[in-house]
């Protein structure tokens, strides 16, 4: 049957009007969320790619490392990030939210390492801590004098936690709930030590129901002790310029650009440097990622393009441009492994979470 001209009139109409909507709704710009500690680094790659293509500069948010996960499992809207930074791996509970949200296909990108800065002004005596000390100046409770109980963290100065240490008070700026330092901090730090000591695990009766074992003490305290200083790690060096009293925690990298103004103090009695840390024997050491949302990548040209970007030895190589502003490269033969398998867009499954 012959159409009639108004009708083929109307369905060229729809056809131009569909196609509009779906022009509309690709779009050429990457829009990147996450980590303040990967942020210098994927900013520098946007940069880069800005610079050198022919595709807009990518927008890339410092969120922290949790908020970022909570944007990118929103969905696959169009208007949800094509990646997200983090500053410690994917949650087994952010991957369940995504996949709950239709986020299904994502892939995981290890860029290098980075350690965990305690530092401080550097007008001020230098400072050694072991882990134990630092979960006593941070921690909500902490063991009583006879170590039979937990009390309110009473120390406000660090001489009180050991005589060894300066008569000094205890001021920390560190990252807030929403960062992937502050979970790092919490996972390396507090769990790992707590874990060891009784009066912290008998608190806690065993969960047979759900066999999820004793649960991992990580509450710090807010008693004005430890400020929580937001996502801008630049913040947190501001401070310690301002008051060479306070303790900063952040990622090396900030520490590494502004050692003109802090210090790192040690920790187990070793310094922060690119040869501790990648060999693990900096205590507080850590991956640093990318999540790439493939189901954007089909809409989101421009993603595949940067991520080749991200990962090219140019950039994450021992002689690479990140490496100049902190980024500590992973071995070769891992650095390749993990290269191959983000190019081939490797899908990540909760199995892969369980690893470690």
């Amino acid at each position: 049957m012959l159409l009639r001209k108004p009708a083929v009139k109307l369905i060229a109409a729809s056809i131009l009007a569909t196609t509009m909507v779906t022009m509309a709704q690709a779009r050429d710009q990457i829009k990147i969320v996450g980590s303040s500690t990967v942020y210098p680094f994927a900013s520098s790659v946007a940069e880069e790619f800005g610079a050198t293509t022919n595709n807009p500069t990518p927008v890339v948010e410092s969120t922290g490392s949790g908020g970022g996960m909570k944007l990118f499992c929103k969905g696959n809207g169009l208007n949800t990030p094509d990646i997200t930074n983090a500053s410690r791996r994917m949650k087994t509970k952010e991957f369940k939210l995504c996949e709950k949200n239709g986020v299904t296909d994502i892939t995981e990108a290890v860029i290098g390492f980075d350690g965990i800065a305690i530092a401080q002004n550097k007008q001020d005596q230098p400072l050694s801590l072991t882990k134990k000390q630092l979960l006593l100046a941070v921690a909500e409770q902490v063991p009583s004098r006879d170590g039979k109980s937990l009390v309110k963290n009473p120390y406000k100065n660090w001489k009180e936690i050991d005589s060894s240490l300066p008569d000094r008070e205890i001021i920390i700026y560190g990252p807030p709930t929403s960062s992937g330092t502050r979970d790092a901090f919490e996972d390396m730090i507090m769990k790992a030590q707590t874990k060891k000591m009784d009066v912290y695990t008998s608190l806690y009766k065993k969960d047979k129901v759900k066999n999820r074992g004793y649960r991992k003490y990580h509450k710090v305290r807010q008693d004005g002790v430890y400020v929580p200083s937001g996502e801008n790690d630049n913040l947190i060096v501001q401070k310690l310029e301002k008051n060479p009293k306070a303790i900063g925690i952040f990622g090396y990298s900030f520490l590494m650009e502004n050692d003109d103004k802090i210090a790192a103090a040690k920790v187990e009695g070793v310094l922060p440097d690119p040869t501790t840390i990648s060999s693990g024997q900096y205590p507080i050491s850590r991956s640093l990622f990318f999540y790439v949302k493939n189901s954007h990548r089909k809409e989101v040209p421009a993603i595949d393009k940067y991520v080749e970007m991200f990962m090219q030895e140019d950039m994450i190589g021992p002689d690479g441009i990140l490496s100049e502003i902190g980024l500590i490269p992973l071995p070769d033969e891992r650095r390749s492994a993990i290269r191959a398998s983000v190019l081939k867009h490797t899908k990540l499954t909760l199995d892969d979470l369980a690893k470690k």
